[in-house]
């Protein structure tokens, strides 16, 4: 038995890139963080924005904002209704909606059914709350830039709704909507040029949605060429092993495995086919990610960890320990690095900034179990 052990661990150790000559380059030390607590508040969602245009970060989650650069400074934005464990407060989108200069932010929320914008007032008075579209339950809330013009587009993931996205009109407040697949959307969404054809693209579990040249006055094709099961919020589209053809990076929201989906093409006919490969199949609840240059070498790193009792206690793995991660791209494989474990969970909408001004990025997590930044000190 002992030598069966050993003999897994000398496997475990040879899970590293090797170059041409058949060396094994040596691996950068992991990233190491300091722990703050900012708060104990549930809300799940959190952002890094510069709330009163002092040119210092703040962090915005849920009822309040936090002062920087220390964030021990509260101030309150207004109430958010509680459902249970849950605080309806699913994203935290900064946008200057009315362009008066004060960043305001969007969300929306699973039981009240409805996308909303919250502006800031400049001072300490309650933001007041605009409705933009009752689309029905939102799982939560993202911005990507559509049709390239500068200004992000609003794209709730409604799972049992179809999917819409939310135009911003220039100069007002006011939302235009697109239908873009009349069915329902599915839990998980990603954004990214499937095809190469230049334009964005969007992603559901059940496949991914072809952008038009026009994509606010023509049809989007529906691909069914896939299944993602319950997928993350984003689903990360990136070509992973740079071969030239965008991949997906998808987690589970409610169930155990994070996976990368290769995607292939044949050459004579074109047709698109797509290889899943495990990143890590042995935790539950990845229902939220970023990919993000995190260790300052240039490329992307996957981080992500799991949702602090997503559905309660009805998920698998839920009374698993908790964990924040990054998974760095070795070449072959990715390699799993700890930032926090058993200690924090990932929320559903969190942040990557640099709050201090050292060049390196930190993390700002928010979720039923707190609101944390880990502090990047580098390889340090």
């Amino acid at each position: 038995m002992k030598k069966q052990l050993l003999k897994i661990c000398a496997l475990l150790t040879l899970n590293t890139a090797v170059d041409a000559q058949g060396s094994q380059p040596k691996a950068a030390a992991p990233l190491k963080f300091t722990k703050l607590q900012v708060s104990a508040e549930s809300y799940e969602s959190v952002a890094v924005f510069d709330v009163n245009n002092d040119k210092i970060p703040d962090l915005v989650s849920g009822a309040f904002w936090y002062e920087g650069p220390a964030f021990f400074k509260r101030h309150y934005i207004g109430p958010v209704k509680q459902f249970g464990e849950y605080w309806d407060d699913f994203s935290t989108i900064p946008f200057d909606v009315n362009g008066d200069g004060r960043m305001d932010f969007v969300t929306g929320g699973w039981f009240g059914k409805t996308l909303v914008w919250k502006e800031n007032p400049g001072n300490d008075q309650e933001w007041k709350e605009h409705i933009i579209a009752t689309p029905g339950n939102i799982e939560t809330t993202r911005a990507f830039d559509i049709d390239g013009d500068g200004i992000p587009e609003i794209i709730p993931n409604t799972p049992n709704d179809p999917l819409v996205i939310y135009r911003h009109s220039k100069g007002g407040g006011a939302f235009t909507a697109h239908k873009i697949l009349d069915r329902k959307s599915g839990h998980g969404l990603g954004f990214g040029d499937i095809n190469g054809d230049g334009r964005i693209d969007l992603v559901v579990p059940e496949g991914w949605v072809e952008a038009p040249a026009a994509p606010f006055s023509a049809a989007w094709t529906f691909h069914p060429e896939f299944n993602l099961g319950t997928a993350s919020v984003p689903v990360i589209v990136t070509d992973v092993n740079n071969d030239g053809l965008a991949d997906l990076v998808a987690g589970q929201g409610h169930d155990y495995g994070l996976d990368w989906y290769e995607q292939k093409k044949d050459g004579k006919t074109g047709k698109r086919s797509w290889i899943k490969h495990a990143i890590d199949p042995f935790n539950s609840q990845y229902h939220t990610m970023a990919w993000a240059d995190i260790d300052g070498d240039g490329t992307a790193e996957l981080v992500t960890g799991k949702r602090y009792r997503a559905h309660n206690d009805h998920d698998p793995g839920s009374a698993d320990p908790c964990g924040i991660y990054y998974f760095k791209w070795n070449g072959t494989s990715f390699t799993k690095q700890v930032i926090s474990y058993g200690e924090k969970g990932a929320g559903l909408y969190f942040d990557i900034s640099d709050l201090t001004g050292s060049g390196k990025k930190d993390l700002v997590v928010a979720g039923k179990d707190g609101l944390f930044i880990f502090y990047n000190k580098g390889n340090e």
